[in-house]
């Protein structure tokens, strides 16, 4: 359960100032209490050197979604950083679009866990290219 309800706006600003996220294209596309989609349009110049969505994009981007799900359920002074993260890379990310869902497990008052999804979609079939297992840390003050 959110614990303000400014919850919502307060994703949504945060995400607008990522300049990583700006600088690949990710869009945000869903906020809700614990869960958060953000979607991808692959650009060439993200992929690695067989074509593919480069891993480290596809974990970012996952990872992004963790962390605002995770936000959506701290209170509105706290923020969260990435302490662990855990990744399996399922696929080569191809297709027109990823969407990486993020998705909160368990939420404390220091560590949240989150589990996150990407999934690529191809010519209207999806296929899950990675899975990520994530603990985020709340900040409270100076992030």
């Amino acid at each position: 359960m959110p614990r303000y309800p400014g919850f919502e706006s307060k994703v949504r600003e945060s995400f607008a100032r990522q300049q990583f996220m700006a600088t690949v294209g990710a869009e945000l596309i869903r906020v809700a209490p614990g869960e958060v989609d953000i979607e991808l349009r692959p650009d060439p110049r993200l992929t690695q050197q067989h074509g593919f969505l480069h891993a480290g994009v596809v974990i970012a981007v996952v990872d992004t979604a963790c962390g605002y799900a995770a936000l959506t359920l701290m209170e509105e002074s706290a923020e969260v950083l990435t302490v662990e993260l855990k990744v399996n890379l399922l696929a080569p990310a191809t297709g027109e679009s990823l969407m990486a869902r993020g998705r909160v497990l368990r939420s404390g008052r220091t560590l949240t866990v989150c589990s996150g999804e990407a999934a690529a979609t191809a010519d209207g079939t999806e296929t899950t290219v990675a899975t990520l297992l994530t603990t985020m840390m709340a900040v409270r003050g100076e992030a």
